[in-house]
């Protein structure tokens, strides 16, 4: 299992959203956040100017099994990419076990529900 966190601009978020639903990752969680990027610039918008160094941007959360770890990046760096500078990142982090709370199930069994897989 592994946990894939991304950090997304606000504005793509839908389109992720979208991407992993279609990409049958039915369960992710995600918070607002602000980070400090490299890039330190001013941009004027509508006569004011703004500094950028504090950027707002969408974290996603998402535990999935080994099998769906490829599908899931290729969704998020898909829906996610403008190709201009502050298209986010993707980390991705191994899980040792879960346990559903509710059956006590553990491991990749955990992730999913298995009656909807046959």
């Amino acid at each position: 299992m592994k946990k894939i966190e991304a950090i997304i601009r606000k504005t793509k978020f839908e389109d992720v959203k979208e991407a992993l639903l279609a990409a049958n990752i039915e369960w992710f969680s995600y918070y607002d956040v602000r980070g400090e990027g490299k890039m330190r610039q001013a941009r004027i918008y509508r006569g004011v100017m703004y500094n950028t160094s504090c950027i707002e941007r969408v974290l996603l959360n998402i535990v999935v099994r080994d099998k769906n770890v490829e599908k899931t990046i290729a969704a998020i760096e898909k829906a996610a990419q403008t190709g201009e500078i502050g298209d986010g990142r993707i980390f991705i982090i191994p899980v040792e076990d879960a346990v559903r709370i509710r059956t006590g199930e553990r491991g990749d069994i955990a992730l999913y529900n298995a009656e909807l897989e046959k």
